[in-house]
């Protein structure tokens, strides 16, 4: 009886010169660059929508009388979450505030989102991939498109300044860390 083993096969005239594995065991066989795209870490986009998108302008008409610079907030949350084996959606909600003499002129929110195949990362390098690569993939698509639904209410567009994503995830990290040692 022969031991339960992968054994490389790689007699040309066999197979054509492809080197493939036989699982004794399965019956199956993978030839050898399969076996190592099995072993590979995958990270592809499949999707990037909008998930949600809202525009409120709760002064108007009067709001474009006004001549104030107008204060600009923006807020940001982002969330994953697993849809299948290995596939992820990564959801990051921008929401603008536009303020001028403490009325709000308008408020902004998108919620940009992405579906992911991520496969054969480590468990411990999956929270950052889907913490900072996901929201950084995102964070163009959700700027340009609350600019565009702001330049669509009548207001100049707004231009988002770019997000150190990575920065924002050792941020909160430490605050976790912190808040379970205290």
């Amino acid at each position: 009886m022969m031991p339960a083993a992968s054994v490389p096969m790689t007699d040309s005239a066999v197979n054509g010169g492809i080197a493939l594995f036989f699982d004794l065991t399965a019956g199956e066989s993978l030839t050898m660059s399969e076996q190592q795209e099995q072993q590979q870490p995958v990270f592809s986009i499949d999707k990037i929508y909008v998930k949600d998108m809202s525009l409120e302008v709760p002064g108007a008409p009067q709001v474009f009388l006004m001549q104030a610079q107008p204060e600009i907030d923006m807020q940001l949350a982002s969330e994953s979450k697993q849809i299948e084996d290995g596939y992820f959606d990564c959801c990051l909600t921008v929401t603008v505030t536009a303020k001028a003499d403490d009325k709000v002129l308008f408020l902004a929110e998108v919620a940009q989102s992405g579906i992911f195949q991520i496969r054969n990362i480590p468990a411990e390098d999956l929270d950052p991939v889907l913490g900072v690569a996901c929201p950084n993939i995102l964070f163009p698509y959700a700027r340009e498109t609350v600019s565009s639904i702001v330049n669509r209410a009548g207001f100049p567009p707004v231009l988002l300044s770019p997000i150190n994503f990575e920065a924002l995830y050792m941020q909160q990290r430490a605050g976790q860390l912190d808040a379970g040692n205290a």
